[in-house]
């Protein structure tokens, strides 16, 4: 893959370690990309992106890990031995340090159904925020074709999806939903998909801002609504797309096709997401918190008294100084 993917590898490497220029993020980044643009690859492609990617892999930061880690994730192709050095996939038996012994569990009682807060709790968990965000910029960001894509290649990743949003509350998200659709109320329809999905207001005005619809799709299998229901939400909610006959059924027949895992891994990504934009936001607010506050201590000085000034003369009670 030297010659068919990334011509001049060697080379660039010899340069960077000449020049002193770590290159090797942005290599495995455009190794990436130029992989996952096509969906066959030849043996000797396959071999030579595993070779080239595991090497590189545990050479580069966190954050162009966890960009490359998101777009092999929802690619079909990615070999097994990338996979592995991502963890996205449990490692291969044998390897050199033996397995300690699995320690027998103990046999539990009835199983108890995990709280509202346990399920909020293990969907934050689910995927690293960076890891998130970058699906979720990767989703809005592409076309209506790659968005299908995406959304196909998400029922077959490993990342772990969102729990299922509870029968009772899906059914009356998409009474509220119908009905805001239909007044037209986008305020009401966002607070909505903020509350039943448990998304920020932020998530929930792209969905909602969505020109393509596909966002607002997969908000709705994500409810389990009916495919019905969606429609008129299509008609009334989208003008755009619903005085277009295409588009109402290029979308109607996306949605149908749509299945819930790959709506409930999209949903993970979109509530993790919003966890790496609040780390980001304090981050920056407590960098630059210490940055004012070291400047305001070396601009602070001691007080003291001007060369050449006499000391304060002393007043007794009569006005007069003590002598």
């Amino acid at each position: 893959m030297t010659k068919s993917l990334f011509p001049g590898f060697d080379g660039l490497m010899t340069l960077s370690r000449r020049e002193g220029v770590d290159v090797r993020p942005t290599l495995l980044r455009v190794l990436t990309d130029l992989y996952v643009q096509t969906s066959t690859h030849s043996d000797d492609e396959q071999r030579q992106f595993v070779e080239l990617a595991t090497r590189l892999i545990d050479q580069v930061d966190d954050a162009t890990r966890a960009a490359v880690k998101a777009r092999l994730a929802v690619y079909a192709q990615t070999p097994v031995p990338v996979l592995q050095k991502l963890g996205l996939v449990a490692t291969q038996e044998g390897r050199r340090v033996p397995l300690a012994r699995e320690i027998p569990t103990p046999p539990s009682g009835p199983s108890r159904v995990p709280t509202e807060a346990e399920q909020r709790m293990a969907t934050n968990m689910a995927m690293q925020p960076k890891e998130a965000a970058e699906i979720h910029d990767m989703f809005f960001r592409a076309g209506a074709s790659e968005r299908a894509l995406i959304l196909h290649n998400l029922a077959q990743s490993p990342l772990k999806a969102a729990p299922r949003i509870p029968t009772v509350r899906a059914r009356r998200a998409t009474q509220i939903l119908e009905m805001a659709a239909i007044a037209g109320d986008v305020e009401n329809f966002a607070f909505e998909l903020v509350d039943s999905l448990i998304l920020s207001s932020r998530v929930a005005a792209q969905i909602v801002d969505d020109a393509g619809g596909e966002a607002l799709a997969v908000a709705a299998r994500a409810l389990d609504m009916p495919s019905p229901a969606f429609q008129r939400i299509l008609l009334f909610f989208k003008p755009e797309i619903g005085t277009s006959v295409n588009e109402v059924y290029r979308l109607s027949r996306l949605y149908d096709r749509l299945g819930e895992r790959p709506a409930l891994v999209m949903l993970a990504a979109w509530r993790g997401s919003t966890l790496a934009v609040t780390r980001a936001k304090y981050q920056a607010a407590l960098h630059d918190g210490e940055r004012q506050r070291a400047r305001a201590g070396a601009g602070q000085t001691r007080p003291g008294a001007q060369p050449g000034s006499a000391p304060g003369v002393r007043m007794g009670t009569g006005g007069s100084s003590d002598r």
